[in-house]
């Protein structure tokens, strides 16, 4: 059997201290701490808030008593899914659903973290409509993503319907562009933290052929 070369695409943010926070955050750092010539040896030391950059929140991340990370098994972060593009749809937020399955994951493209370097990156960011978020609920998906920073802007009333729903959300995905409109496997690992509201994490996606 020949091995699959289907390529991976990485839908990850690099984690750098240039990427902006949340406002009212603090700001992210990541200091050289030990060097090969002084010490012997190459470490940095990080300092970050749990949702910077690329990262998947937990219900428990605006719900008192909503579910925390490390309460979804492993597995539940792996599967398959698709890309929705909302750049340039209508106000409405109401895109073609019909690719999507039950238990899929479903990353919605607007090309918004194309400006993350920009002074406007937290202004007019596009968002999920109520109404569509209801739509997902509708077709059974356990995670939705998007490449921004957030789905919905105070008071959050799309973050919080999905995790009642125990729907986990990542933010800041990039490279979604060219997996509009296919069938992907997705593999979204964050770090294991303890009674997590969220956590940074590695997002990578290959073509279902």
């Amino acid at each position: 059997m020949k091995p699959d070369t289907t390529p991976w695409h990485d839908l990850t943010l690099v984690f750098d201290s240039s990427i902006p926070p949340f406002p009212g955050d603090p700001p992210t750092t990541i200091e050289q701490y030990a060097t090969i010539q002084k010490e012997g040896w190459n470490e940095k030391r990080i300092t970050f808030n749990s949702h910077f950059s690329t990262h998947i929140d937990a219900p428990f991340h605006m719900l008192s008593k909503g579910k925390k990370l490390d309460q979804f098994p492993i597995d539940h972060f792996i599967g398959e899914g698709t890309v929705i593009n909302l750049n340039n749809v209508p106000f409405d937020n109401s895109p073609d659903l019909s690719l999507i399955k039950q238990d899929d994951i479903v990353f919605f493209h607007t090309g918004h973290t194309s400006k993350i370097g920009s002074k406007n990156f937290f202004e007019k960011n596009p968002t999920i409509s109520l109404p569509l978020a209801q739509r997902l609920l509708e077709k059974k998906v356990r995670i939705v993503g998007i490449d921004s920073f957030t789905p919905d802007n105070t008071p959050f009333y799309v973050h919080k319907f999905l995790f009642q729903h125990d729907i986990l959300i990542v933010e800041n995905l990039i490279n979604l562009e060219p997996l509009i409109g296919k069938r992907f496997q997705f593999i979204i690992l964050p770090l294991k933290i303890k009674d997590a509201d969220g956590a940074p994490c590695r997002v990578i996606a290959q073509e279902i052929k």
